[in-house]
Formats: structure tokens, C-alpha cells, sequence
């Protein structure tokens, strides 16, 4: 007996559906979340009865319908799915035969606390193992996705994949494609955001899923011929991967941050170099973003992360070289490239010293941040384009663009120019000397 504390509303859709004459259970996720004794985010409920009475029953409530047959209710801005019974709603037994792993093939019975588990998902719990419901093969043919599932489960709760499914995920892997880029995407991203995603990065090499997902991780397998560096580069990512914050953007710029390396390795003097990986892994991690359909915003603040990733800093930097640190990156993203980089150097193996510069200038760069005016892009100028043009006699155009960034040049060096009455001064000195310039010139 399973003593499940079932929120108010997902009760609510419990008894309408037994006071219309269906049967209802909790099925899914939220069965294996509190077995498990995790705390439960998804509450999905399968039912006798059909799609159409479903929405009948439930037609004062907010819903909609994007898979085939469920219903989703909205109550307080979360999602409860409602699902018929599969195979035309003939059981329980026969809809969770259906489902993708015995540990999600088992359902609630609210009326007595029992937990139905016909395929054995309990005893799979206790060995911690990810076991397709009967034929792994008749499964992964219904739904590819499910594929990226199992390796995202097993991650996720860190268990095994078990040795028959394993063999069909690395036999079937090549179905995966078959499925929408978003799916794929959603899948990944748990991977990423889990306590160890390297887990589950290394099974999806070890199955083939990663080359019908992001096969450019596997370039320095195919390019080297060397197999210390064939290895090293994939190695450096999942460590960065594994020890940076796991916020969404954060994980996807250790993922991608030397996605191109192999593409620009060379050897000089007797070494390996990686000239000008920043920009090709720039480049490449828009590519892969917008190939599995990632939004332009998250997609445009990784792409900013990488390109700026080798920061070089070191004890002579100015105050200013500072504030120019933070302007190329952005004040908003500023420390979330020193996180990344920590994370970096941690995966490298740099010692102690490495580790305290990167403080050191995170120290200065939160001084700057806290400093006013805080002068860390052109739209911080004490003077806009409109008084430039007309201080200047200018019209619109390119010239304005140039002259706010020579004064963005000279205040970054001298915070306390940014006055009206400082920038008007400098702009009427740099009118004197180009004029002084243009009267004596030969």
C-alpha cells in the first residue's frame, strides 16, 4: 500500500470520472516518483473512458489536446494530463502494457492505496534498472523517443539500462531521427540539467544516439588519428559539463564551448593548437542550436558565452580593461561567463592559482558592477545620439554610431566624464583638434 498524497485537483479529476461511470488511476511518473520518494512534478491520470467524454466531463475547465487522445487540464497554471485507456479502453492491464518502461507501467488505485504493477516496475525499482515493458524492440517502434528516454531515465535516477533494452536502443538508434527536433531537444535538456549528465552523454555514445543528435561531438573521433586527443577534448567537455551550475544555459555552453576544436587543431613547433576555436565553436553551437530548435534568446546568450569563454585575465589588467571585459560580454552575462570559466579551468586541472586569478577578477569585475555610474554600453553615456547630432551638426547615420562608441572608448577609462557638461567637453576638444588638424594639415 502506497500512502500518495494526491493534490486537491488531480482528486477532482478523480472523482468526476468516477461519478460518470469510469474508471480512473494515477499512472506514470507520479507512481514511481513516490516510490521512490521523490518529490512528484508530473500527475497524469488514465481512464476508461474515451477521449470525447473526457472533454465532455471536464468541459468547464480550461483544456486542450496535443497528443493523440489525451486531454490536458489547466488548474493554477499546471498541466494534468487525461488519457483513454489504450487499445480502444478494453483495461488498465492492457493500457500500461503499452507504456514504455516497467518502472512508469505501474498505476495508483485511489480507492485502496494499491498499486497495480502487472510487468514487475517495483522489483525493477529495488534492482535500480530501466527495463522496456515485454518486447523492448515492439516499443521503441511505436515512439523512437523513447530511445533518448532511456538513456535520460537512467541518468536522471542513476540506474542501468537493462541489457536486452540496451541492445535495442544501440540496434534501433538509428529510428531516433524519425522524431521532431523540439522532442529530441526536451529530452536532451533533462540529460543536461541531471546531477551527472556525463552519464548519460557517455550511454548515448555508447549506443550510437549521439550521432542523430549531436554527432559533432564525435568529430575527434572520426579526425584524429590520435587516440590521446581523440579522447581528451570529449573527456575536457563532459568534466565542464558535469562541475558547471546546472542552469540550462550554463550546461548547453559547457556542452558546446570546444564543440569545434577538432575542425581547427594544428600542430605548430611539435604541439597541437586550437587557433581560433572560440569563433568556429561559436559558429558551430548556433548551428546545432537552431538545428534542434532552441529559442533565439537562450541560443544567443550561449553563442555570447563561448566566444568570450578564454578570458586571459591576468594581475596587470586596468580598471578599465575591466570594464571592457564586462562590456564585451554584457553586464547581465558577466558573471555567468566567470561560473562557466571556473568550471573550465576545474576541468582542465589547473591548480590553485588558476582558480584564485579567476576570483581575483571576479572580485573586480562585482566592484565595477557596484560602482556608479555603472557606464557598461552606449545607452549609459550621459548624452544620447540626438545631442550628438546636435553638438556636432551631424544628420542620422553611421558617423553618430561611431562617435557614442569613441565616447564609450573614453569614458570606460574615465568613469567621471560621464557628465553632460564632461562629454560636451570632450566632444567640443575633439572639434578643436580636428579642425586645428584640417587647417594646418599640408
Amino acid at each position: 500500500m502506497l500512502d500518495l498524497h494526491i493534490p486537491k485537483f488531480v482528486g477532482f479529476i478523480l472523482h468526476r470520472l468516477k461519478a460518470a461511470g469510469h474508471e480512473a488511476y494515477i499512472v506514470g511518473g507520479a507512481v514511481r516518483d513516490a516510490c521512490l520518494k521523490r518529490s512528484i512534478t508530473d500527475w497524469d491520470v488514465a481512464t476508461s473512458a474515451t477521449s470525447g467524454k473526457i472533454r465532455e466531463i471536464f468541459r468547464d475547465v480550461r483544456q486542450f489536446a496535443l497528443k493523440h487522445e489525451t486531454v490536458t487540464l489547466v488548474n493554477s497554471g499546471r498541466h494534468f494530463e487525461v488519457t483513454p485507456f489504450r487499445e480502444n479502453g478494453r483495461s488498465l492491464t492492457d493500457d500500461l502494457s503499452y507504456r514504455d518502461f516497467t518502472i512508469d507501467a505501474m498505476a495508483y488505485d485511489p480507492k485502496n492505496g494499491a498499486i497495480i504493477d502487472p510487468f514487475g516496475g517495483k522489483t525493477d525499482l529495488a534492482r535500480r534498472l530501466i527495463r522496456a515493458v515485454e518486447d523492448p524492440a515492439v516499443r521503441f517502434h511505436e515512439d523512437p523517443l523513447r530511445l533518448m528516454r532511456s538513456v535520460r531515465l537512467a541518468t536522471e535516477l542513476d540506474f542501468r539500462i537493462e541489457d536486452t533494452t540496451l541492445k535495442s536502443v544501440t540496434r534501433m538508434a538509428h529510428l531516433l531521427p524519425s522524431m521532431a527536433a523540439e522532442r529530441i531537444r526536451e529530452e536532451l535538456m533533462k540529460v543536461l540539467e541531471s546531477r551527472k549528465p556525463s552519464r548519460g552523454f557517455n550511454l548515448m555514445v555508447r549506443t550510437g544516439l549521439i550521432r542523430h543528435v549531436i554527432p559533432e561531438l564525435m568529430e575527434g573521433y572520426r579526425r584524429s588519428q590520435n587516440s590521446y586527443h581523440r579522447h581528451t577534448i570529449f573527456k575536457h567537455i563532459m568534466e565542464t559539463v558535469d562541475n558547471v551550475d546546472p542552469a540550462p544555459h550554463l550546461r548547453l555552453t559547457a556542452l558546446l564551448h570546444d564543440i569545434a576544436k577538432p575542425r581547427v587543431r594544428k600542430k605548430i613547433d611539435g604541439e597541437w593548437r586550437f587557433h581560433g576555436h572560440e569563433e568556429a565553436s561559436e559558429q558551430l553551437a548556433r548551428e546545432i542550436m537552431s538545428r534542434l530548435r532552441f529559442g533565439r534568446r537562450i541560443t544567443d546568450r550561449v553563442a555570447n558565452l563561448i566566444r568570450h569563454h578564454m578570458i586571459g585575465y591576468s594581475h596587470e589588467w586596468s580598471d578599465g580593461a575591466v570594464r571592457r571585459l564586462i562590456r564585451r560580454v554584457g553586464a547581465d552575462h558577466v558573471m555567468d561567463l566567470i561560473l562557466f570559466r571556473r568550471a573550465d579551468l576545474m576541468a582542465h586541472g589547473r591548480g590553485p592559482g588558476a582558480l584564485e586569478t579567476l576570483q581575483e577578477l571576479e572580485a573586480r569585475v562585482k566592484t565595477q558592477l557596484e560602482s556608479p555610474p555603472g557606464v557598461f554600453s552606449t545607452r549609459d553615456l550621459a548624452i544620447d545620439g540626438h545631442a550628438v547630432m546636435k553638438y556636432l551638426g551631424l544628420s542620422p547615420g553611421p558617423e553618430v554610431g561611431r562617435v557614442l562608441r569613441e565616447l564609450m572608448e573614453a569614458v570606460t577609462d574615465r568613469p567621471g566624464l560621464n557628465t553632460k557638461e564632461g562629454l560636451e567637453a570632450l566632444l567640443g576638444q575633439w572639434m578643436r583638434q580636428k579642425h586645428h588638424e584640417k587647417t594646418y594639415s599640408p
